[in-house]
């Protein structure tokens, strides 16, 4: 694992350092210039493996990187100058300008091998389409420079834990990346954030996707829900055949290779299978970017308001994992017909989006402030009710506020529910430790409940009408109705007071009077000593 690995993260604090005294110091601008890099390095990588594979087999291979390249307002160019093993020997000014007006205009030209004409559809070419508007910003020669010795020391230590470690060299990568955009340290607009990998890991246990059920997640961001999909999916499918290749990562899950049992059949099952959606063009390169770092080649993310009229994908899908934008208003005028709630909150409409989005009988996990759990309002009542009477309500787990620090200090809580079933109890889980200090620091610690929480949520059917002084506790559909719809655990839960025992007051008093005289002693012995 990564946590490991000193030199990896050591690499990346250098590469975020050099891009922010080079005068890039947006976070998002940052990343979005790494990724494009990184992307430069791996596809030239690529290459040279499927010219050595073809070399060794016989078989024959054409590059992407044969034959000519037609530079935007200029001259052809023989495509194996783009190859970033070739550029990277330039001289800096010289490279820069080549990477600026050529090697970046291919990049975004961009197509997998599926996306051919006789193949159109395959992925819709995505990527291709929103690359169109990316712009390539590098201030200074040197930086360039400097990020390209970076990255390919970052490489050579991928290949050393992968042929050390035994871990499969995409999953490295893809762990690298991860902890690439884990240094996003500041909230986005409308109150977007990068959610903790291991809440996602948690959530994706918590619904247990199969194979072909069809995922989505309707504020994707940069993938992070739909990856959760993929790698809980590969897991189970090792799970299933070999539980020995399962190792268990540092959040207490297990984990597969992801490589391992992924044929080209499941592959494209689940790439038919995965669909994001979100309304920021920088988070939609990073989602696509990011599912392709992890081996996903035709990412379905898609730039597109899931709140707005123009949006249709109401019974669409099985399975939905997100967390949406907690703070922000959307337009009346634009909100879509099918939803429904008098209101313009977008933490409310998007828990009523992802209902419409639902199949009926599936399955969803969606992060809300606990401000939706108990808010008086109409819409909140209102919200919470179709919950619990169009839903199956299976779970509220409660989280403690500084899961999502150093973003955002808000409480929140896990809802999982399935349309269309019946709610006859909700089971509530009071976790107060995600294996992370709680602080802006968020390091790791041993206490954690997330494997409790999965171990107790799938056993919750099995368990006792426990009291209500514990972790985890069922409440009754009809005492939830009683109470307003309310869904906060503190509205439940029964706190456990311990009877402390004071001594008698006489004795409390002459313990007073004794310290009163050893202190008056104490101050008359000094008076003695200064005369």
């Amino acid at each position: 694992m990564l946590q490991n690995n000193s030199n990896i993260k050591s690499l990346i604090d250098k590469l975020w350092n050099n891009f922010w005294s080079g005068g890039i110091s947006n976070p998002l601008t940052a990343i979005e210039q790494i990724t494009y890099l990184i992307f430069m390095k791996r596809l030239d990588d690529l290459e040279a493996k499927r010219e050595r594979d073809a070399e060794f087999t016989g078989e024959k291979y054409t590059s992407r990187f044969s034959g000519k390249y037609k530079v935007p307002g200029s001259d052809e160019i023989e495509k194996s100058e783009l190859r970033w093993s070739n550029f990277k020997r330039r001289p800096a000014d010289e490279m820069l300008l080549h990477v600026q007006i050529k090697v970046f205009p291919f990049l975004k030209e961009f197509q997998s091998e599926t996306n051919t004409p006789s193949a159109p559809n395959a992925g819709e070419g995505l990527f291709t389409k929103h690359m169109a508007n990316a712009v390539f910003i590098m201030p200074k020669a040197s930086l360039l420079v400097e990020a390209i010795n970076i990255i390919e020391q970052l490489f050579t230590e991928i290949e050393r834990d992968a042929s050390e470690g035994g871990q499969a060299f995409q999953d490295i990568q893809g762990d690298v990346y991860e902890l690439l955009l884990s240094e996003i340290a500041s909230a986005g607009k409308n109150g977007q954030f990068r959610t903790p990998r291991h809440i996602i890991k948690l959530m994706s246990e918590l619904v247990a996707p199969q194979l072909g059920q069809r995922m989505a997640d309707p504020s994707s961001g940069t993938g992070g829900f739909i990856l959760g999909y993929y790698q809980y999916i590969l897991t189970d499918l090792v799970r299933k055949a070999d539980p020995s290749k399962l190792v268990v990562d540092e959040d207490g899950f297990e984990r597969a290779t992801m490589s391992a049992f992924l044929t080209e059949e499941v592959k494209q099952i689940l790439q038919q299978s995965m669909f994001g959606f979100d309304i920021d063009t920088t988070m939609v390169r990073l989602g696509l970017m990011n599912l392709m770092m992890h081996g996903i080649d035709e990412p379905r993310v898609d730039y597109k308001d899931t709140l707005s009229k123009s949006f249709n994908e109401d019974a669409q899908y099985d399975i939905i994992m997100a967390n949406p934008p907690f703070t922000g208003n959307i337009d009346k005028g634009d909100i879509n017909a099918s939803l429904k709630l008098p209101t313009t909150k977008t933490e409310l409409l998007f828990v009523e989006r992802i209902f419409t989005m639902l199949k009926m009988g599936g399955t969803s996990a969606v992060i809300v402030p606990q401000g939706v759990l108990f808010g008086s309002g109409n819409a909140f009542v209102t919200l919470r009710k179709m919950l619990i009477e169009k839903a199956e309500l299976k779970a509220v787990i409660a989280m403690p506020s500084g899961v999502f620090k150093p973003y955002a200090g808000v409480s929140t809580a896990i809802l999982i529910f399935t349309k269309g079933g019946e709610t006859n109890k909700v089971w509530f889980y009071d976790m107060q430790a995600d294996g992370y200090t709680l602080d802006d620091k968020r390091n790791k610690i041993d206490s954690s409940d997330l494997p409790d929480i999965v171990v107790q949520f799938k056993a919750r059917n099995n368990q006792k009408e426990n009291d209500r002084e514990a972790k985890y506790f069922f409440v009754p559909k009809a005492e939830i109705i009683e109470n307003d719809y309310n869904l906060s655990i503190n509205k439940y839960k029964e706190e456990v007071y311990k009877e402390v025992i004071y001594e008698k007051p006489d004795i409390i008093i002459e313990t007073l009077q004794n310290i009163e005289n050893n202190i008056q002693g104490g101050l008359a012995e000094l008076k003695e000593l200064t005369k």
